[in-house]
């Protein structure tokens, strides 16, 4: 860790950018912000418009796309502004990731600060990073056409690909400060990566339901509407069936609220299978952190429905999403290296 603590400083300072860049997006997402700048200027759109005359042609090319026209027709320039800045910042947070990411890597290339298997890792950080950048403009594009939203399923790559993009970094900054191997523990580390496959599957479908505004229905619990367990609705939005469960709003809720029970259900196997083998501080530190974290954040999802997602509730979930994944992360690292 001595020798390398710069770069794991940097990376970890990534990891923390990263996450403000989360939580502004989704607070982009859930005041319906990611429409309201509609061109993509690398350079020229670092700064948002200086004078009136600007707003006024930033405004006006508002007005021309789908968002405008079919749902903030009512929009004054005083209610665009608004939802311009938090698009506005979530751009700029990634321009700022990308120099922070590129400029200091350069300067440990050349310095010989990395060895080799670092830097094949940070190159395939820089690639993660600028696949996301580009995925932000391809989501932010689907909504520009024809209709005022984007797509779910782009929205999903998007907001995965950050999730992602962090637990890489966390993972290669966790080499680096722990250099040296141990014994693995195959069956408890194997089960760890299961769950981690779960995790994930339940973070994408939370992307699903954010695209597709579902948790603005059915807001009961532990039922669904009518008290039921299983609402009609979850297969028959769609033709055929099973297309409800990718693009109906029934359909991904339904598989959103119960898949979050078989992740609670796999951290608890992982707590109860790990009593039964000797554990190391930070082992122990993971797993109390883990079971911590994931009954918090079913508590916020719980709420969040119940709610119908109120702005602080919806950022609260995504943040609870966030740091579950670094807890479920780092664990995996201490029971693999």
């Amino acid at each position: 860790m001595k020798k390398n603590k710069y770069v794991v400083y940097w990376l970890l300072t990534g990891c923390v950018l990263i996450f403000i860049m989360v939580l502004v997006g989704g607070i982009t997402r859930l005041t319906h912000s990611g429409l309201s700048i509609s061109d993509y200027k690398l350079i020229q759109g670092t700064l948002p418009p200086m004078n009136e005359q600007a707003w006024e042609e930033a405004f006006e090319l508002y007005k021309q796309y789908p968002e405008y026209q079919k749902l903030n027709s009512h929009f004054d320039l005083e209610d665009f502004k608004e939802i311009y800045f938090w698009e506005w910042l979530h751009r700029v947070i990634g321009r700022f990731i990308g120099i922070v990411f590129i400029l200091p890597f350069l300067y440990f290339l050349f310095t010989k600060k990395l060895d080799r298997p670092t830097i094949k890792k940070c190159l395939a950080l820089l690639f993660l990073g600028g696949f996301q950048g580009f995925l932000g403009w391809y989501m932010v594009k689907s909504g520009l056409v024809d209709r005022p939203d984007v797509s779910h399923f782009r929205l999903a790559a998007h907001l995965t690909t950050a999730f992602i993009t962090f637990a890489y970094s966390l993972w290669v900054a966790l080499d680096l400060i722990y250099p040296t191997q141990k014994e693995i523990k195959k069956p408890i580390r194997n089960l760890i990566r299961i769950t981690y496959a779960l995790l994930l599957l339940q973070i994408i479908w939370g992307a699903f339901v954010a695209g597709l505004d579902a948790g603005f229905i059915h807001n009961h619990w532990p039922l669904m509407s009518e008290g039921k367990l299983i609402h009609e609705t979850v297969y028959i939005e769609q033709q055929p069936v099973i297309k409800n469960f990718f693009e109906g709003k029934s359909g991904v809720q339904f598989v959103h609220r119960y898949m979050a029970y078989i992740v609670v259900g796999f951290i608890a196997l992982i707590w109860v299978r790990s009593r039964k083998i000797q554990r190391t501080p930070l082992q122990e530190k993971g797993l109390q952190s883990l079971v911590f974290l994931v009954f918090l954040q079913f508590v916020l999802g719980v709420l969040t429905i119940i709610y119908a997602v109120p702005l602080w509730l919806g950022v609260a979930h995504q943040i609870g999403a966030f740091f579950l994944l670094a807890a479920m992360t780092f664990t995996l690292h201490r029971f693999s290296k």
